[in-house]
């Protein structure tokens, strides 16, 4: 190791002080105002206090924080305080200051203001549409059969519905008819309106945001599959509609994919539009990671059919009939994999 690179590394790791180092040239390697976030470049150390006397971890490459303040004690290197109460060093050979955790400009960049509905929210329901609004409205009028589109059954129903309560006989819902059927006016746009909220921030790193990602799909564990749905976990979904929301939960918005015009006639199939982005990085399958994307062909064709969430271990978590569950990765139902989509890289 060079002269240089061991006073670096003294410095960062604490062992020694400014003193007798011209103020210039210390100025020069340390942060003196405050950076906001900063991405490790190398292995450091997070100190319980400001004169790094007490080793709290060792924290590797690419590890991103947020700082409070620049603490400058007399006769010791400046430290970053950080906003959890941890220690870092100010050396910029170690701490370089970022605008936060990003994918390359060439992926979905992630987002840290919460995202907001794409498509329109209150939309009327019509014949061939899906989602959860159509669920309610089969349900409440009798004409469920265990797969949530809005069919001939379901448009005579509502005209019959429409004209004993005086409506305007169309055979659609809009909010008028939906709030007769007896569903709140709020329900009308909440459950469009739907998006995950972000779960990881600019000064949290790439497992924050996978960590952000299966949270939120966790939360439908249990839940029904129902096709054509992604809104909030008081619901099912189907298997891109969990996934829809996950990726708004680590901050990616894969629009025109969205979770409104999924329930749309032709869009029940976003896991074939997830697929086909070139937004998305495709890695092998031997490669794949936590939080990864697995999707999947039908038997016997080259047609995508499913998404899942890869959790490690050998295991997704998916919406799948009859609900949505942990399962391992190939099973007896669907074990022709497709191919591996990185979401964070």
């Amino acid at each position: 190791m060079t002269h240089k690179a061991l006073l670096a590394l003294m410095f960062a790791l604490g062992g020694l002080t400014i003193g007798g180092i011209g103020d210039a040239q210390a100025s020069a390697k340390y942060y003196t105002t405050n950076p906001g976030i900063i991405c490790t470049k190398k292995t450091v150390v997070y100190y319980q206090d400001a004169a790094k006397t007490k080793r709290l971890a060792t924290i590797h490459k690419n590890h991103y924080a947020q700082i409070s303040q620049v603490i400058q004690a007399k006769g010791h290197a400046p430290v970053l305080k950080t906003t959890t109460g941890k220690y870092v060093t100010a050396n910029r050979a170690f701490v370089a200051k970022t605008a936060g955790y990003q994918n390359p400009k060439r992926y979905y960049q992630v987002s840290y203001s919460q995202i907001k509905p794409y498509g329109q929210v209150g939309y009327t329901v019509k014949r061939n549409y899906e989602g959860i609004k159509t669920w309610k409205i089969m349900r409440r009028l009798g004409t469920a059969n265990g797969y949530n589109k809005y069919n001939a059954a379901t448009y005579r129903a509502v005209r019959t519905f429409q004209k004993r309560h005086h409506l305007k006989v169309t055979g659609n819902v809009n909010q008028q008819t939906w709030v007769k059927l007896g569903f709140s006016k709020a329900s009308w746009t909440s459950i469009d309106a739907y998006v995950a909220p972000l779960g990881a921030h600019a000064w949290n790193g790439r497992e924050d945001h996978i960590n952000a990602m299966i949270k939120q799909a966790r939360l439908y564990l249990g839940n029904p599959y129902l096709v054509g749905s992604s809104s909030s976990p008081a619901y099912g979904t189907d298997c891109s509609g969990l996934v829809m929301q996950a990726l708004y939960a680590g901050g990616i918005n894969p629009q025109p994919i969205s979770a409104i015009h999924h329930a749309f006639p032709g869009n029940e199939w976003n896991s074939r539009n997830l697929w086909a982005s070139k937004q998305f990085k495709h890695v092998a399958y031997q490669h794949k990671q936590r939080g990864d994307l697995i999707f999947y062909y039908q038997p016997g064709t080259h047609t995508i059919w499913h998404v899942a969430i890869y959790l490690g271990q050998g295991k997704v978590i998916e919406s799948w009939p009859p609900r949505i569950m942990i399962q391992p990765i190939k099973n007896s139902q669907r074990s022709d994999i497709a191919g591996v989509a990185r979401v964070f890289n």
